[in-house]
């Protein structure tokens, strides 16, 4: 496979040139105009920030791009999934409460929010893949139903994947509560009976009517009917309905590449990611470490493999900066920097495996947007 171009801008402006403007000509001239936007509807893949982190992309890049669709004739609306675990994020409702106290509305950003598996995480569309893990993909209904998707993604470290790139975004973001609970977990959800308050709401909301309520009033699962589809650990308010994480951080990431060829299979799409505020962990905890290396810039690829691999060269060819996660951890430089913070993850099992089902290469070529 040939060499995939990935573009990139630093942060450095003058006057006249200020960042957004530096955003849309690193977009333009990766090629974004050639995609045919013209009355289509168009999923900007984001992650809206956990209130607290404030590592987020900043809604004002999110605008510059939303405008830009705008102006080639598409239909733009910026788009994420519930979360699997209880927080700020875990349903619609509070979902959009959380991205508007982020700066993320239709006002600032030009466009609608639309949380893209519904109300509480069981609206999603089962998409063939036929892989290695998955046979299906539970994706959000919005995201899967677009006719293009975009991604913007904050490049940083993740707990469970080494980093949080391109695909994470698209994989792991774009999944339903219960497309989550496959890529988290290699088994169904159960139930931690002392949590539970025999409210109903996860017998009320099982499509398969595989809960009920034992002897004393608590609920149990039917493993003969649960799928295994995550709605009750996303009605749950108690930590009740729970997961077992049993699954593998390879597994895991190897899950998320394929989730990911479920999101772009058979649509165009185009990546943007932004390596700056680097810290060390997922944007889905509601506070954020301090930067691992200098801000970097921005880079975009039509290949989201290509994209993320480029990115991981970058961080670790950039000076460590010092009293952060790494030097806490006696980093050297030279070492791979998101190998060192999260020692039990492989990163590279995921591009290894995204580029093994045909979503891109990990071969590139740096092209540098003044």
């Amino acid at each position: 496979m040939e060499k995939s171009k990935v573009y990139f801008t630093n942060l450095r402006t003058k006057p006249g040139c200020n960042l957004l403007d530096k955003l849309q000509k690193l977009v333009i001239e990766a090629g974004i105009k050639n995609i045919d936007f013209k009355d289509k509807f168009v999923a900007v893949k984001i992650h809206f920030g956990e209130p607290g982190n404030l590592s987020y992309i900043r809604p004002n890049y999110a605008a510059s791009i939303v405008k830009l669709i705008k102006e080639l004739g598409g239909k733009p609306f910026l788009t994420d999934s519930n979360t699997l675990y209880s927080g700020r994020r875990h349903n619609a409702i509070d979902h959009i409460e959380a991205a508007m106290e982020n700066g993320f509305n239709p006002i600032s950003v030009g466009c609608n929010l639309i949380i893209a598996d519904g109300l509480k995480g069981g609206d999603y569309r089962e998409i063939p893949i036929n892989q290695k893990h998955c046979k299906t993909a539970k994706i959000g209904s919005a995201i899967a139903d677009s006719d293009i998707v975009i991604s913007m993604t904050h490049f940083k470290g993740h707990e469970m994947t080494g980093f949080g790139g391109t695909l994470k975004n698209l994989g792991m973001g774009s999944g339903s509560v219960g497309g989550k609970l496959e890529m988290h977990s290699a088994s169904k959800p159960f139930m931690k009976k002392k949590n539970c308050v025999s409210c109903g709401m996860c017998i009320k909301n099982c499509l398969h009517e595989a809960i009920s309520f034992d002897e004393n009033k608590k609920a149990i699962i039917d493993y003969e009917k649960c799928i295994g589809c995550g709605q009750c650990v996303a009605v749950c308010r108690f930590n009740s309905a729970t997961i077992k994480w049993n699954e593998s951080a390879d597994s895991a990431n190897e899950k998320i590449a394929e989730y990911t060829y479920a999101v772009i299979k058979d649509k165009p799409n185009f990546h943007i990611s932004f390596i700056m505020n680097v810290s060390p962990n997922c944007d889905c905890s509601p506070e954020n470490d301090v930067a691992i290396v200098p801000d970097i810039g921005m880079a975009a690829s039509f290949d989201p493999v290509a994209l993320d691999q480029a990115c991981v060269d970058m961080v670790n060819n950039a000076t460590a900066l010092t009293s952060t996660e790494l030097s806490d951890r006696h980093y050297h430089e030279g070492q791979d920097k998101f190998s060192h913070i999260h020692p039990d993850t492989n990163w590279k099992v995921g591009l290894d495996h995204a580029k093994a089902i045909g979503i891109g290469t990990d071969e590139y070529e740096l092209v540098i947007v003044k």
